[in-house]
């Protein structure tokens, strides 16, 4: 049977209220989101802050539009941000009555809890399954494009995959901007799950000269010394390991760099190549004289750009690839639960 609006929306709200109810008990999971994430324990909590808990109606009809209809959802688990599976499980529950969802190895708490909490029959957990064998309806693989690459491989014809892949955000700081509260407002924004998620900034370009550029770049490192002792940063990847040494002494030779306990960033030289600094609170910082020359800076990664913050967004509304979500700095990890967090092409 059909639902209607009012009935998809009102199974999303019941989802998150059981999300308000795995916030209300998330010092109960601190220490085993912490072990499985490599975040601290200040980390984890900061991360909670970023759970969906009052999204309006308005936002609510969104997503269920955005979400489409399906007989059968099955949603594929990333652990990058670990309260990303409440959006996902909106995302599915809303498009249909049959919802099976297949935690992440590395962090089924979240997920096990909102199911636990919902109470929802429509909603099953499966430890182990073989994307080959789902055999009507949609699949929905949160992950690494080599992750979605081998569910496409392996989905069955007439079955839709729906893919959210890697991405990052990107800082537009204007002309007319106070550099401090940019750069503290940027660092709200960088810190969450030390910089995993698809909508963390890991490039900020400023408008201005190369003066503005450096206070700018100085700036946002103070700030992150002061989160270092607030928010540690936690246990990264050997992967994210190396790629951090290997960006680091590419810039050390070619740009200025500040380097935190636990942080860094990097102001490029004029005309320098862009790259894409790895996760672990990794912030490159380019200035750029005039609009157009923004425009072309992000060309080359516009379709990778998941979340772009400014301090003043309507003013940079010509630059912003028209998929990306777009926020004020200090908001960016904080998106409307109005459909996917990535606006990208499935």
């Amino acid at each position: 049977m059909t639902r209607s609006l009012a009935q998809r929306v009102a199974d999303v709200r019941s989802l998150v209220e059981a999300g308000r109810r795995v916030y209300d008990a998330r010092a109960t999971m601190v220490a085993d989101i912490a072990r499985t994430t490599g975040l601290t324990d200040q980390g984890v909590e900061l991360g909670f802050d970023s759970l969906e808990r009052d999204p309006s109606d308005t936002d609510l009809e969104a997503l269920v539009t955005a979400a489409g209809e399906a007989e059968h959802v099955h949603v594929v688990l990333s652990a990058n941000v670990f309260v990303a599976p409440l959006r996902a499980l909106a995302m599915a529950r809303a498009a249909s009555t049959r919802v099976s969802v297949r935690p992440s190895p590395r962090e089924p708490t979240l997920t096990r809890a909102l199911v636990e909490a919902a109470g929802d029959r429509a909603i099953v957990i499966v430890d182990h399954r073989d994307v080959a064998r789902v055999d009507a309806g949609e699949i929905h693989v949160y992950g690494t494009d080599a992750t979605i690459a081998a569910v496409r491989s392996r989905a069955r014809g007439g079955v839709v995959v729906r893919a959210h892949g890697a991405g990052f955000g990107i800082a537009l700081v204007t002309r007319t901007a106070d550099l401090g509260a940019a750069a503290a407002a940027l660092a709200r924004d960088v810190v969450p799950f030390d910089q995993r998620g698809c909508l963390s900034p890991r490039l900020a370009f400023v408008e201005g000269d190369a003066d503005r550029g450096n206070q700018f770049a100085s700036a946002l490192h103070e700030q992150l010394v002061e989160w270092e002792t607030r928010v540690p940063r936690g246990a990264l990847l050997a992967s994210e390991v190396a790629a951090a040494i290997v960006w680091r002494d590419a810039l050390a030779f070619t740009g200025r760099m500040w380097q935190g306990v636990r942080h860094d960033v990097a102001l490029a030289p004029s005309g320098a190549p862009l790259t894409i600094p790895p996760s672990g609170r990794c912030v490159q910082v380019f200035t750029v004289a005039s609009r157009p020359e923004l425009a072309a800076r992000i060309a080359p990664v516009a379709r990778f750009v998941v979340s772009l913050g400014s301090d003043d967004p309507p003013a940079v509304g010509d630059v912003t690839p028209a998929h990306a979500r777009v926020s004020l700095l200090g908001r960016m990890q904080h998106p409307a639960l109005d459909g996917p967090v990535d606006g990208r092409p499935l």
